[in-house]
């Protein structure tokens, strides 16, 4: 289970999402109206969609931060999986929306120019500067938290910066130069942005609910921990996997087989504390072996 202050790390990043959201979806109702752009209409459906995800994530990091219980041993944090993972998908939808929007003005020759450009750039500068704060407050809590639902949320704002600034520009292009078709071509590279940041969300979330391995670098400073060990002859399968913000992590550690049982297990509860100190995200499980001890005959694993 996370700590009481991650939780409120991530519940904090969670409202705070969810708020923004709000407030650029009602700002960019308003500018579409006043516009008719549908550059702006391609920021205002993925704002719509932050909203729902928001919400959903929301949901999420409050379900992973239940403890552990009768049927959930492990946790609740795979919510935080699952939700990334319906992210992505909301994501892609809203991608081909906009795509085929953008390509069916595209080939429309009757196309008008947007109106009221002036009022529709001022509602993007505001959700750029709005946007970017939220994306600062985000990276600070994932870097302290590794929760993956602020991590995709993250990603997801921060690819929302680009399709604000081509919304600037093609109304820019429009008011100044008369060029209608920009305000197309700035849609589908939107939609192309968001597909892209929707598989790398999705393989994610996969990855985990799939089990996968943690980090590399994580692993190697897991090694390089029990190498450095006072006391602790060596190691073997080391063994990991990923569950939301939680990586648990088991070995198999050897030790001098002469030594009392108390004195092995301070220096496996030692080594536990160490991972957990540099890793606090870790859920550490330490088996002690004797040095030597050869796989019984009758253990079918290798």
């Amino acid at each position: 289970m996370p700590d009481t202050h991650s939780t409120r790390l991530n519940l904090s990043a969670g409202l705070l999402s969810v708020a923004v959201a709000l407030v650029l979806v009602i700002a960019k109702l308003w500018a579409l109206g006043q516009t008719g752009s549908l550059s702006i209409a391609a920021t205002l459906a993925d704002s719509a969609m932050d909203l729902m995800m928001s919400l959903g994530g929301l949901a999420a990091i409050a379900y992973a931060a239940k403890p552990a219980d009768d049927d959930h041993n492990f946790g609740h944090t795979s919510a935080e999986d699952l939700a990334a993972l319906g992210q992505s998908l909301f994501i892609l939808i809203s991608a081909g929306v906009i795509a085929t929007a953008a390509i069916l003005r595209l080939l429309d020759d009757s196309v008008t120019l947007p109106e009221h450009e002036a009022q529709g750039i001022g509602v993007m500068v505001f959700s750029i500067v709005v946007t970017l704060g939220l994306v600062i407050w985000q990276r600070r809590v994932a870097a302290k938290t590794g929760n993956k639902v602020v991590q995709a949320d993250s990603l997801h704002y921060l690819g929302d910066l680009i399709p604000n600034i081509g919304a600037i520009l093609a109304l820019w292009a429009s008011a100044s130069l008369g060029l209608a078709q920009i305000d197309s071509v700035v849609a589908l590279g939107a939609a192309a942005l968001l597909a892209v940041g929707a598989l790398r969300i999705g393989k994610t979330a996969w990855d985990a609910l799939m089990d996968r391995q943690a980090d590399p670098t994580m692993i190697r400073g897991i090694c390089a921990i029990a190498d450095a060990y006072e006391g602790i002859e060596g190691y073997h399968d080391l063994k990991t996997r990923v569950a939301g913000s939680r990586v648990f992590v088991n070995m198999h550690i050897e030790l001098d087989g002469t030594q009392s049982l108390s004195d092995a297990h301070a220096k496996g509860a030692a080594l536990r504390r160490a991972i957990v100190a540099a890793y606090p995200q870790a859920d550490v499980l330490i088996h002690k072996d004797p040095i030597g001890v050869a796989k019984h005959p009758d253990d079918p694993r290798p």
